[in-house]
């Protein structure tokens, strides 16, 4: 189905049952599934939180918000850290490229490298979200997205789609299968914050929501399979 996509990865996927830190088998499933879809010839961008370490939101109030996005940030680089040594003990080749540099653990964001990199069959992760506080690492998935001119945007959640209420809160909240941007913006569905879904809107981004916990989920989407939900024109 497409040539070069960007997975967003939450940190709770690959978090333990607490919610916090790093589950290895969890990782380790993960990398499985993207070697499979490297396997097909596409380019791999990773996008991933870190949510099982910290939040700009769960911060103290009387902390700075700024402070507080950069902790995230830096949350971000363990997960992107531990990940690409998963990847590379799988016999795969990986770059981390960060929005803030850290030049002694991971190379800057440089766009030309970034495409370099997949020309070389790297798998690239993005780390930091888009190096800027007051941003979600939505926004970052969705500006890497459009940068390196990937096919689609692939939002692997804790949830299998979009619903209309939370599924958490509401048993009877209705999954959409297919929406359009505008839906979500009007509708204002938790798909994604507002501004990552306008910027895939403007570039002609179609993202899919799904269930990382589903076998084989990210394999399946990126065949074709409609699972979750599907965001686009």
């Amino acid at each position: 189905m497409y040539n070069r996509i960007i997975i967003k990865l939450s940190g709770e996927a690959l978090s333990k049952d607490n919610g916090f830190g790093i589950d290895s088998k969890k990782m380790n499933e993960v990398v499985r599934q993207l070697k499979e879809v490297h396997e097909l010839g596409v380019d791999i961008g990773i996008i991933i939180g870190g949510g099982n370490f910290w939040r700009g939101r769960q911060a103290d109030k009387e902390m700075n918000q700024t402070t507080a996005d950069h902790m995230g940030m830096l949350a971000t680089v363990i997960n992107a850290l531990a990940l690409q040594d998963c990847i590379e003990r799988n016999g795969l080749q990986c770059r981390v490229q960060t929005a803030i540099t850290i030049a002694e653990v991971a190379e800057p964001f440089i766009l030309r490298k970034a495409i370099r990199h997949f020309e070389k069959g790297r798998i690239v992760i993005f780390a930091c979200g888009t190096g800027h506080p007051y941003f979600s690492t939505d926004t970052g998935a969705a500006l890497r997205a459009a940068e390196i001119g990937a096919d689609a945007l692939l939002l692997a959640k804790n949830v299998d789609g979009v619903y209309d209420s939370d599924p958490k809160i509401n048993k009877n909240a209705i999954k959409f299968d297919k929406l359009s941007y505008m839906d979500v913006i009007k509708k204002e569905l938790k798909a994604m914050d507002t501004t990552a879904i306008t910027m895939c809107m403007d570039n002609h981004i179609p993202v899919v929501t799904f269930a990382l916990a589903e076998k084989d989920s990210i394999i399946r989407v990126v065949k074709g399979e409609a699972l979750g939900t599907y965001i686009g024109d």
